[in-house]
């Protein structure tokens, strides 16, 4: 959400999305520590991880074409 409502300021913007992708890797850690202390079976775990790398994969994707997710100063959306 932090990062969607910085789409008019493209640094910021990327900032943000580089951070949401941190926290999905470092919740993947906690997966699987939660997965190696037992605290997770080996399906949902392997569930979980697969949504987390999709997410990432997205986020991975906006970052590499940040102009197609920014409010340009026209208040158009991406490079229409």
């Amino acid at each position: 959400a932090e990062g969607w409502r910085k789409r008019r300021y493209p640094n910021a913007f990327v900032s943000k999305l580089s951070d949401a992708d941190s926290e999905a890797a470092e919740t993947q850690v906690w997966l699987e520590f939660a997965f190696k202390c037992g605290y997770l079976d080996h399906k949902l775990f392997d569930e979980l991880d697969a949504v987390y790398n999709h997410i990432m994969g997205k986020l991975v994707n906006m970052l590499t074409r940040p102009e197609q997710w920014s409010i340009r100063q026209d208040g158009r959306r991406g490079l229409n």
